[in-house]
């Protein structure tokens, strides 16, 4: 048996060893401009990783009591897993329960276990996953890796991370993707639904697109959507305050500054091998600073997908970089502004009843080229503008001249129905007490 263990052993570490060799490297660089390798390399790896998955949870028996929260990909601390996090923490039927989250940089999270029963890990593939096998509760706003499937008693929320304004999944009509084709695309989301239990859902329009994005009427799955609001946006309407000035007072936002909050999208042609996704900015701020300077401060938020760096140092005093500030929601509370383009971020700062302004400067390339819409950008309760020579005047005019409107109302109305700060309830009650509603 000591011989077999040892071979076993030897074995694990020569595969180890040439998935995280230069040989590996040189193969992933090959299949980026080889697309039947690419689908060839793709198998592989996915059934290496599926191999050692299964092995990792054979016996295995997940615990009733445990939850495992990831959100962004182990990126932040943020969204409705932290929202229903914080909720569970506060009912007493759930303290005996443990509670695990995992991070990329899991070090920059360690506070999170002066919590009762809360354990933080480093996102690795050896410790997450063996944290996901013994974990009854998945609870997520991202796709987990397509290897890794929950078994029949375990329960997975895929929570995603907002109503959708550009098209998805099976929706999508054109792509050009920098690294998936639509059918793999398609696949992926395919996957997805096999593998979550509930998607959840702010709206009667989210779950309409939702459900034909996953294909879930076609799989006969519709059942999985749960439309009770998101958790992450209770928060937008018990705030106080207090929260708002204690927010200000951790970014040293000035207090007689107004607040542009600019948040735009990733855009999927934008890619350069060994980059990732990059973002041509299209703004001048030093034309911004100049006008805009003396009363205005601008909070830069990169979306979680975009590679480029960006020199703030530039802009010290001007432009806050919020880019890894893990909780958006504290960003739209303090902002007297948002600008953003193709973010879904405008549906959930929608509820503050606050302005915004759409810059939108590659609108006809995007709508017609990448991903489309899925309504038309008249329903946005905001001006549009498309250069960048019209963004002073515009936010001036967006701040001074604002008014909640009959458009916002309908806005809101139609895309933000359930959000009325009992979601994370609403959440707990459906998922942990088995009571649909």
């Amino acid at each position: 048996m000591k011989i077999i263990k040892k071979i076993r052993k030897k074995r694990r570490k020569l595969i180890r060893r040439f998935f995280k060799s230069p040989i590996k490297k040189r193969l992933a660089q090959y299949s980026k401009t080889h697309p039947r390798f690419r689908k060839c390399w793709k198998k592989i790896l996915y059934t290496k990783r599926r191999i050692y998955y299964w092995w990792r949870g054979l016996g295995v028996t997940p615990d009733e009591k445990t939850v495992v929260f990831n959100s962004f990909n182990g990126k932040t601390y943020g969204c409705s897993p932290k929202a229903v996090y914080e909720y569970m923490l506060t009912q007493d039927e759930f303290k005996d329960w443990t509670f695990i989250w995992a991070f990329k940089n899991a070090k920059k999270h360690r506070f999170l276990e002066e919590n009762p029963n809360t354990i933080v890990v480093k996102q690795t593939a050896r410790v997450y996953e063996k944290k996901l096998i013994r974990a009854k509760y998945w609870i997520t706003n991202y796709r987990v890796p397509d290897h890794v499937w929950p078994q029949k008693d375990q329960v997975y929320v895929q929570c995603w991370h907002g109503t959708p304004l550009k098209r998805l999944g099976y929706d999508l009509e054109t792509s050009e993707n920098a690294i998936d084709s639509i059918a793999d695309i398609r696949k992926k989301y395919a996957m997805d639904a096999e593998k979550f239990n509930y998607i959840l859902s702010p709206s009667g329009f989210a779950s309409e697109k939702f459900t034909s994005a996953w294909n879930l009427k076609e799989t006969k799955m519709e059942d999985k959507v749960m439309e009770i609001g998101y958790p992450r946006n209770d928060f937008l309407i018990n705030h106080t305050q207090e929260d708002i000035r204690m927010i200000k007072e951790k970014l040293e936002i000035p207090e007689d500054k107004k607040v542009i909050l600019y948040a735009p999208t990733w855009r999927d042609n934008q890619h350069e091998a060994g980059t990732g996704f990059t973002y041509d900015l299209n703004v001048d701020f030093d034309a911004l600073r100049q006008e805009l300077g003396d009363e205005y401060v601008i909070l830069f938020r990169v979306h979680y997908l975009v590679a480029s760096k960006f020199s703030f140092d530039d802009y010290e005093g001007f432009i806050y970089n919020v880019s890894n500030y893990d909780d958006i929601n504290h960003l739209y509370l303090i902002a007297d502004l948002l600008i953003t383009d193709y973010s879904s971020v405008f549906f959930d700062y929608g509820i503050l009843k606050k302005p915004m302004l759409f810059y939108m400067y590659d609108l006809e390339d995007y709508k017609d080229s990448i991903r489309g819409f899925y309504f038309g950008i008249d329903k946005l309760p905001g001006k549009i503008i498309t250069k960048e020579e019209e963004l002073p005047d515009a936010i001036r005019d967006s701040i001074d001249n604002f008014v909640y409107d009959d458009k916002y109302r309908e806005f809101n109305e139609t895309f933000s129905k359930r959000e009325d700060g009992q979601a994370s309830r609403r959440f707990v009650d459906w998922v942990f007490r088995g009571e649909k509603g």
